[in-house]
């Protein structure tokens, strides 16, 4: 049985990666929608072989579709998801702006994709370093409960999308022809530099980004007593989010004991063992869905505590792959 899946937003990043993916995994699919603005109509990308016309995203566009695959900004997933949801598909919103909902599950399907059942048309994926981070520390949860966690993350330009993409390269050939980098993307020049703010400033000190953490992990986690302190980096690197983090559960949880758990949980994996080293980068993890693990070691200001570090792949697992996880899940 084949399905008739909408990619809206279709011509992005996360759109794109979202149609690569769906071929990868061999979803069966009869009928693939592209839906994007107005002035991405008429535009045409290769799916399964053959070149799908792009068409302008309409209330009516969604009429007999199985499930829509949500790749744009808050403002336009608010304005179509009572239409979706009208037409009968399943909107799976790859926004920000369903995910407090507590009407709307927000799914990792390696650690609570039983909540996927529960939607009643819409389910929201959680923001990529957040995915990332609860893959490399679901394994964990399972074993005791976490309290608090510490996490820095070192977050890609193209988590920005495409002008990140731009801006960087753009500024390290400005940088070296000798010229005044522009700054038009981020707050600051990226190029060779790090920028501690992504999102924008809420009352406690803490941005935007910062909070998902703590708010998308306890439901993510079913944990509505975690404590998160985070802080969130752009960091002058292409593709693949990381992430510092040390925890703290109900009881010990030994590096042995980590190292074995997260082995073994499904989507992530300590770095591979023929490597020379024990930790990975974002190169290691960029172009596939794995979130990899390393570093593990005890924390030294907290005898229950437990240091990590983690990297994955924000366009796919943080956000494309982790959507097309969710129809997959659904399907079987």
């Amino acid at each position: 049985m084949g399905y008739k899946i909408a990619v809206l937003g279709a011509t992005g990043a996360v759109g794109r990666e979202m149609i690569n993916v769906l071929e990868e995994y061999q979803i069966p699919v009869d009928e693939l929608k592209l839906l994007a603005s107005a002035r991405s109509a008429g535009q045409t990308i290769p799916f399964a072989g053959k070149d799908v016309a792009v068409e302008e995203a309409k209330e009516d566009s969604f009429e007999g579709m199985d499930f829509v695959l949500g790749a744009v900004q808050n403002p336009m997933a608010v304005k179509f998801a009572p239409h979706i949801v009208k037409s009968g598909a399943v909107f799976i919103d790859n926004s920000s702006a369903f995910r407090q909902d507590p009407d709307v599950p927000l799914v990792v399907p390696e650690i609570n994709g039983a909540d996927a059942f529960t939607h009643k048309g819409i389910i929201a994926n959680p923001n990529c370093s957040t995915i990332i981070t609860m893959v490399a520390v679901g394994a964990l949860a399972k074993i005791s409960p976490i309290e608090t966690m510490v996490a820095s993350t070192y977050q890609a330009v193209s988590g920005a999308g495409q002008p990140g993409l731009e801006e960087l390269s753009r500024q390290l050939d400005d940088l070296h022809e000798g010229r005044t980098p522009e700054v038009k993307t981020f707050p600051a020049q990226i190029a060779l530099n790090v920028i501690p703010y992504i999102g924008s400033y809420k009352d406690n000190g803490y941005t935007t980004e910062e909070m998902k953490m703590q708010n998308e992990g306890r439901k993510i986690l079913h944990l509505p007593g975690l404590r998160v302190t985070c802080t969130c980096v752009r960091v002058p690197v292409m593709r693949s989010h990381s992430i510092s983090v040390t925890l703290r559960a109900e009881r010990k949880i030994s590096v042995e004991e980590a190292k074995a758990a997260i082995a073994a949980f499904p989507g992530a994996a300590l770095m591979p063992a023929e490597a020379d080293r024990d930790w990975p980068t974002p190169l290691d993890t960029s172009g596939q869905d794995t979130v990899y693990v390393g570093r593990i070691r005890d924390d030294l200001t907290d005898e229950r505590g437990l240091t990590l570090w983690c990297c994955g792949d924000q366009v796919r697992k943080g956000a494309a792959s982790n959507a097309v996880q969710i129809l997959k899940l659904l399907t079987e």
